[in-house]
C-alpha cells in the first residue's frame, strides 16, 4: 500500500452566485487539470435566509454533470425537461446537462433558517458532451451507510466503499463520493483507486491528514514518537485537501471529531474550453453554444 501526499491544503473562498447567494468555492474557474475530471466544487452553508434566498434562477448548462448533496433544508429544482423535485436534508440529485438544459435551484432553510449544501461539477469527456439531459434524485434514505468498530461512519454518496454500493451511477466521471465521520482522537486509513485524481473537503471538526511527500510531516512524525497531533497542525472547517498519486489516503480526528467529503474520480484529460456554466472542448465549441442561446436553439428536441 502507498500513502497519497499531500500537494495542498487550502480554504475555501467565499463569493456570491445565483441572484445573490453567498457561497464558499473549494475550487474552480482556475486550473481545470488540478483536480480533472472535477471542474468546481461549492459549499453553500448560511444561517441567514437574506444571503441565500434569492437562489440560482433559470441558467443555462452544457457538456458537464452536477451533483448536488444537501445536508439541511431544501433545495427546489425545475428543469427544460419537465423535472421538478425538492432535495431535502440527506438527498442528491445528480443532473447530465450533456447537449443543453435549462434549470433553476432556489434554496431554502429549514425551521432555524439554516441551509447547507454541496454542489460539484463533473467534466463530461467530448464524446458525451452532446448526449441528452438526464435528471435523478436520489432520497437521503436510499444512502447506505457504514458504521465502523471505532465509531467512524461513512455515507456512501456515490461508488462502491466497504462492500456497499451508493444509489447514483451513470455518472461519465465515475466518481466515489463519501461523506465520511471520524470520531475525535481516531486515526483512519481509506482506500482511494490509485488511478484516481482525489480530494478531501472538510466541513465539520478539524484532522490532519498524513503526508507521504514528507517523512518529516505531523501527523508521520508523532506517531512514530508517540505522541498527540498538536491542534494547530490540524486543518478545519472549510479546507480542500488536495491528494497526489497512492491508493490510501491517513487521517488523524482533532479533539471535537472531524467530517469531511472524500470525492476522487477518473481523469478525462482532454482539452477544457469553459465559460461560465458551459463547459466545452474547444473555443468554437463554446462559440456555438453561445450562438444557440442567443438564437434559441440552445435546448435540443428529444430524440
Amino acid at each position: 500500500m502507498s500513502l497519497r501526499p499531500t500537494l495542498e491544503t487550502r480554504r475555501a473562498q467565499p463569493t456570491m452566485e445565483g441572484a445573490g447567494v453567498h457561497l464558499h468555492r473549494a475550487f474552480g474557474f482556475s486550473d481545470p487539470e488540478e483536480l480533472d475530471p472535477f471542474l468546481m466544487l461549492d459549499d453553500f452553508r448560511n444561517d441567514h435566509p437574506a444571503m441565500y434566498q434569492a437562489g440560482f434562477p433559470w441558467h443555462p448548462h452544457r457538456g458537464i454533470e452536477t451533483i448536488t448533496y444537501v445536508l439541511s433544508g431544501t433545495v427546489e429544482h425545475s428543469d427544460s425537461l419537465g423535472n421538478t423535485g425538492l432535495l431535502g436534508a440527506g438527498d442528491v440529485q445528480w443532473m447530465t446537462a450533456g447537449s443543453g438544459i435549462l434549470h433553476q435551484e432556489m434554496p431554502k432553510g429549514n425551521l432555524n433558517g439554516q441551509m447547507h449544501g454541496f454542489q460539484l461539477w463533473a467534466n463530461l469527456p467530448g464524446a458525451l458532451k452532446m448526449t441528452a439531459p438526464r435528471y435523478q434524485d436520489v432520497a437521503g434514505k436510499e444512502i447506505p451507510e457504514v458504521i465502523d468498530d471505532d465509531g467512524t461512519r461513512v455515507r456512501i454518496v456515490i461508488g462502491s466503499f466497504w462492500g456497499r454500493t451508493g444509489p447514483v451511477d451513470g455518472i461519465a466521471a465515475d466518481p466515489q463520493f463519501l461523506d465520511i465521520t471520524v470520531p475525535a482522537g481516531v486515526t483512519k486509513t481509506f482506500k482511494v483507486d490509485t488511478y484516481r485524481r482525489a480530494f478531501a473537503y472538510i466541513f465539520e471538526g478539524e484532522g490532519a491528514f498524513a503526508d507521504a511527500s514528507r517523512p518529516s510531516g505531523v501527523l508521520l512524525e508523532k506517531e512514530v514518537m508517540g505522541e498527540e497531533v498538536n491542534i494547530r497542525d490540524m486543518s478545519g472547517n472549510r479546507t480542500l485537501v488536495r491528494f497526489g498519486t497512492g491508493d490510501e489516503v491517513k487521517v488523524q480526528a482533532g479533539p471535537r471529531g472531524l467530517r469531511f467529503l472524500l470525492i476522487s474520480g477518473a481523469p478525462i484529460q482532454e482539452p477544457v474550453a469553459w465559460h461560465g456554466p458551459i463547459v466545452m472542448n474547444t473555443q468554437a465549441e463554446l462559440r456555438q453554444a453561445m450562438k444557440e442561446l442567443r438564437n434559441g436553439t440552445f435546448i435540443k428536441p428529444a430524440h
